[in-house]
Order: structure tokens, then C-alpha cells, then sequence
């Protein structure tokens, strides 16, 4: 009985220590989950913060491409004003010029003066109105055809001023300019010289000229400070600023 004894503590003991490693090992592997756990959550804040940032950049592209297409419509807006106003100018400027110019065959004449002075003015006439139909290539011809045809009309400061808006709506701006500046430089009196010299500085626009641009358009509003077109380059000279 004596000799059983210690057998019988040992087989007591046995399952209490298998009972205590397998609770270790369970509490192991529950602090590897937790770890493992704990991993995971760290890398979704990480992509969650991530996707947020995300958001945020997306909306703030989307509000700068909102302030550009904004800025879009108003320069649109204002080259599409621009280009109404030149438009008016034509019609207006060349009837206020139409006033001030001589009345041709005021004077007595004799019969073949008279008959050359129709014919000049119906040659103008005809010119001009190719160009206010937009036929601008056809209306070239005709002032270019005209100012070698009548070279002491008093029409022709207005020949060179529409001859030199033609080239620039055909997109020959060098033309166009040297037409402008013969007539700023040898008619400085005459109502197109500031038109011309606004016209010059379209042209230099157009060439990407920026300085001279500014140089033309202070010209026209130092010698011409009372005319339209000299209000026109207050403004573009202001917006420089």
C-alpha cells in the first residue's frame, strides 16, 4: 500500500498540469489575436485616413477647376464685348468721319470733275460696304485698288484705316500695322489717327507684343485724350495694371 501511494499523487497531480499549460497556451494564442488584431485596425485607420485625404484633394480639384471654368466664361464674356464694340466703332467711327470730311462737289466743277468725284465716292462707297458684309478679303482689293486710283482723295486716310482692318481680320497684322502707322504718321489730324493707333495696337496684341502694345495705347490716349479710342485704351491700359 505504502509503495502505491506515491503513484497514486502523481497520477493526482497530472491533470492539474496539463490543465495549466493549456491555459497558457490558450492565453497565448488570445494575446497573438489581440496583437494580430490590433495590426488590422491600425492598417484600416491608416487607409481610411488615407481615403479622407483623398476626398479632400478630389473636392478641393473640383473647386479650382469650377474657379477656372469661372474665369473661362468672363474672359469669353469680355473678348466677346470687345469684339461687338470694335464692330460699332466701324459703322460709328466712319459716319462721324463722313460728316467732318469735305463735301466733294460742293464747289462748282467742271462736268468731267464732277463725273470723277461720283465715281470716287461710289468707289468708296462700294469699298466700305464689301467690308461691312465681311467680305474683308474682296474689301482689301478694293481700298488697296482705290488709294493707288485717287492718291489726293480726302478719303484716303479712311482707305488706308479700312485696307488695314482688313489685313488684321484676314490675320496680316504686319500689313495691317504698316497700313495703321502711314496713316497715324501722315494724317495725325485726321479722325481715323487715333482708330489707327488703336488698331496698331490690336495688331501688336495679336503678335504678342505686350510692351508695345502699352507704348501704342499711352501714344493714342497722350495725343488723343478726348477721342473713343482713347477711352477704349484707358480701359485695356488699366486692366494691364
Amino acid at each position: 500500500m505504502r509503495r502505491l501511494l506515491p503513484w497514486l499523487f502523481l497520477l493526482s497531480v497530472l491533470p492539474a498540469q496539463a490543465g495549466l499549460f493549456d491555459d497558457q497556451e490558450a492565453r497565448k494564442r488570445l494575446d497573438d489575436m489581440r496583437s494580430e488584431l490590433g495590426a488590422r485596425m491600425d492598417k484600416l485607420e491608416a487607409a481610411s485616413r488615407g481615403q479622407i485625404e483623398l476626398a479632400n484633394q478630389i473636392e478641393a480639384l473640383k473647386a479650382e477647376v469650377a474657379k477656372l471654368r469661372g474665369q473661362v466664361e468672363v474672359l469669353t464674356h469680355e473678348i466677346e464685348s470687345t469684339q461687338k464694340r470694335q464692330k460699332d466703332f466701324y459703322v460709328d467711327l466712319d459716319n462721324r468721319l463722313r460728316k467732318l470730311e469735305p463735301q466733294i462737289g460742293a464747289e462748282a466743277k467742271p462736268a468731267d470733275a464732277a463725273a470723277d468725284s461720283a465715281a470716287e465716292t461710289r468707289d468708296y462707297e462700294s469699298a466700305l460696304n464689301l467690308f461691312k458684309s465681311g467680305k474683308h478679303k474682296d474689301a482689301l482689293n478694293a481700298f488697296l485698288n482705290f488709294i493707288k486710283t485717287y492718291p489726293a482723295s480726302p478719303f484716303l486716310p479712311s482707305a488706308h484705316y479700312w485696307a488695314g482692318s482688313a489685313h488684321y481680320q484676314l490675320g496680316e497684322y504686319k500689313k495691317a500695322m504698316e497700313l495703321f502707322g502711314k496713316l497715324a504718321a501722315t494724317w495725325p489730324d485726321d479722325a481715323k489717327a487715333p482708330d489707327a493707333l488703336l488698331g496698331q495696337a490690336n495688331c501688336q496684341q495679336e503678335s504678342g507684343d505686350a510692351k508695345g502694345v502699352k507704348k501704342t495705347l499711352e501714344t493714342l490716349v497722350a495725343k488723343y485724350p478726348a477721342s473713343a479710342a482713347a477711352t477704349v485704351a484707358k480701359q485695356r491700359l488699366a486692366k494691364r495694371r
